[in-house]
């Protein structure tokens, strides 16, 4: 039935014959089971609220970024650019160290040191619309998760922040 050159009663190629065979399992595959990508139909798209917290942030004048709260701005998520979102808020947290009493218990009290005086810890809040998938959040085609490193651009401040918190409005 195969002869010395590998051939089918002389006539076909053994390793022709499994290309061939190959090329048409892909063919199948491909046209019988193309999968499941692209979108799906329940993807519905809602506002959101994402909380970040900045810590170490070097600023010599917070007001700055308060005066730039409400104007648009860029997220960056895992080196992929997402515009869209607008600044809503800007809380300034307070840096504190801890300070042992006489009585031996600790106190939180604001940290004194002159060469922190730079050094602000902010949270800041940003709100946008989201595509909500499976109840997870995906913003600029990237999953928003509480922990996640993102990083705000804006015309005057480039930073990195954690995504502490996220609330489908």
């Amino acid at each position: 039935m195969i002869d010395s050159q590998g051939r089918i009663w002389g006539k076909i190629s053994i390793l022709d014959l499994g290309a061939a065979l190959v090329i048409i399992l892909v063919i199948i595959g491909i046209f019988v089971f193309p999968g499941t990508s692209g979108t799906t139909i329940n993807q519905t798209t809602e506002p959101v609220a994402v909380d970040i917290l900045v810590r170490g942030l070097v600023l010599k004048d917070p007001e700055a970024l308060k005066n730039q709260a409400a104007k648009k701005l860029e997220i960056i998520v895992r080196n992929q650019p997402y515009g869209g979102v607008k600044l809503e808020k800007i809380q300034e947290r307070l840096r504190t160290v801890s300070v042992p009493q006489p009585d031996g218990t600790v106190k939180a009290l604001p940290d004194p040191r002159p060469e922190v005086a730079l050094i602000k810890d902010i949270m800041v809040t940003i709100t946008g619309k989201a595509q909500i998938l499976n109840s997870e959040v995906i913003l600029g085609n990237q999953k928003m998760k509480i922990g996640t490193v993102v990083e705000l651009e804006a015309a005057k401040y480039n930073f990195k922040g954690t995504i502490v918190d996220i609330r489908i409005e």
